[in-house]
């Protein structure tokens, strides 16, 4: 007869922090929105950088 096995045996250990981002619905929500925000601002940046300034400003 097998012994029975305590619920915390398998326990490897403290969880991954990737692992509570996938968990988490709020946190995925806001990481999902923000991260294209802020690629969008540093390209937006960027390509008013590129923008040549017009010599008839001058």
């Amino acid at each position: 007869m097998a012994e029975p096995v305590a619920p915390d045996a398998d326990d490897e250990g403290p969880i991954p922090a990737m692992q509570h981002l996938i968990e988490n619905p709020f946190l995925l929500l806001f990481v999902g929105v923000a991260m294209p925000t802020v690629f969008y601002i540093v390209w937006g940046v960027m390509e008013m950088v590129g923008i040549p300034i017009s010599p008839l400003g001058k």
